[in-house]
């Protein structure tokens, strides 16, 4: 006879230190939330970890950790940020992301109310990116040990054959495009960890990309040399590293890059560049001119592209600089190694 398990008090109730010790509130707070939340026929079977088939080709994986602050935020929260973060980690190798893990550190005292919420926004990020969580674990700290809840996650995909992305494909003349407008997120974040309120409310543009990528690649095969995802650092920090790895620099065009107004009045008002800005929903990609007519169009046809734009070219540079032109002939360096601005004419 099965014992008698009481649930959990989902609307007042609180984790504390019991549903980290391996007995029975953990396995309460583990098939009552996140089971429910994820649930699939992997973690149905109350495994420390899950096989599963995968289709012929190179497996891509990819690991991450999320700490953001404050946990919610307008247009998502840490669960479905961990979900897209990851999906999109795995999605700018080219590759079709199948299966995930996800590690919670929960703080003594977090309210299963606010857990719940997160978990069910992971789940239904995870089922519109077409991917399962298959496996995860589970720690509880003592009150003070951690700002409420840290997500530690894990991916894996499928590379499409004869597809090699990476910074070293890059050549002079490349195309640099971007899939829409900059800085959404990195603003909705810092908007409402300072409690600013603008005329209209910005949003996150945390999503999954998958889709999107697997569209750009039907279009442009192997004209794409590499795709990335300008998180931290923004725009500025990731051609700043494409640079460094491909022996390039850029010319980028300033009056091409898109930019929400609401975000750029924003900045100015916070005294940011929204090309150091971080971006959850967006990529970059290094495309052969040949191809970036096609793959524009398949990226503004998808509607997590609409905003795709041409933004510059890869050209011949020592220095590995990433110069931004403006429509009145004169420029700036966007990011060095060490982070310094300063002028330049383009």
């Amino acid at each position: 006879m099965k014992a008698y398990q009481r649930k959990l008090d989902i609307r007042n109730g609180c984790v504390d230190l019991s549903h980290g010790s391996g007995g029975r509130a953990m396995a309460q707070l583990i098939s009552g939330l996140f089971h429910e939340a994820f649930g699939n026929e992997w973690l149905a079977r109350g495994n420390d970890q899950s096989a599963f088939d995968v289709s012929a080709g190179r497996m891509v994986m990819t690991t991450d950790g999320y700490v953001v602050s404050p946990l919610f935020f307008p247009g998502g929260n840490i669960g479905s940020l961990a979900v897209h973060g990851t999906v999109n980690d795995i999605a700018m190798a080219g590759a079709h992301p199948l299966y995930l893990s996800a590690s919670f550190i929960i703080e003594e005292g977090f309210r299963f109310a606010d857990l719940k919420m997160i978990a069910e926004s992971m789940g239904e990020a995870a089922r519109t990116a077409g991917v399962h969580i298959v496996t995860g674990d589970t720690k509880v700290v003592e009150r003070g040990k951690a700002d409420g809840l840290f997500i530690s996650t894990a991916g894996v995909g499928v590379v499409p054959h004869g597809l090699d992305l990476s910074a070293e494909n890059a050549r002079v003349g490349d195309r640099v495009l971007i899939s829409g407008t900059l800085g959404d997120h990195g603003v909705a974040i810092m908007s409402k960890r300072q409690n600013l309120a603008f005329e209209t409310e910005i949003v996150s543009d945390s999503a999954a990309l998958n889709d999107l990528v697997a569209k750009m690649v039907e279009a442009g095969g192997r004209g794409i040399r590499l795709m990335r995802d300008p998180t931290r650092g923004g725009l500025a920090a990731t051609l700043n590293e494409i640079a460094q790895q491909s022996d390039l620099g850029f010319h980028l065009r300033e009056e091409a890059i898109p930019l929400k107004p609401g975000v750029a009045a924003a900045c100015e008002l916070l005294g940011l560049d929204p090309l150091h800005v971080a971006n959850e929903g967006k990529l970059v990609a290094i495309v052969a001119p040949e191809n970036a007519a096609p793959v524009l169009a398949a990226m503004r046809a998808h509607p997590l592209g609409r905003d795709a734009a041409d933004i510059g070219e890869a050209v011949a540079d020592d220095h590995h600089f990433v110069q931004m032109a403006t429509s009145f002939g004169g420029g700036r360096i966007v990011d060095w190694p060490s982070g310094e601005q300063l002028p330049r004419i383009c």
